[in-house]
């Protein structure tokens, strides 16, 4: 999957999550907009739903099934969820490896 495509999925589920969320929208979101850790536009509850989302929309939208809060990505000591750009890189190593279904 094109890098540019799993941000713009990303990016939108995000947008999503943001105004479900009831918070006020940050002025841009971007591939350096922190999704978790300090500085995150979303509550713990919010990432996770933010990822489901994002696994849904990857499997209706481009019919790529993928587990992106697998064991391995759990296990990391930065995680794969930190921005919107990290997270779409995670997205392509989870397809590049053969993760997905």
């Amino acid at each position: 999957m094109d890098r540019n495509i799993a941000v713009d999925v990303v990016v939108a589920c995000l947008r999503e999550a943001i105004e479900q969320s009831g918070n006020p929208p940050p002025a841009q979101i971007d591939e350096e907009t922190v999704i978790v850790g300090k500085d995150a536009v979303l509550d713990s509850m919010g990432v996770v739903s933010l990822i489901v989302d994002i696994e849904q929309r990857l499997e209706m939208d481009h019919n790529v099934t993928v587990t992106l809060a697998n064991d391995k990505a759990m296990s990391q000591r930065s995680s794969p969820f930190r921005t919107v750009g990290v997270l779409a890189d995670h997205i392509g190593a989870v397809i590049k490896e053969g993760l997905a279904a």
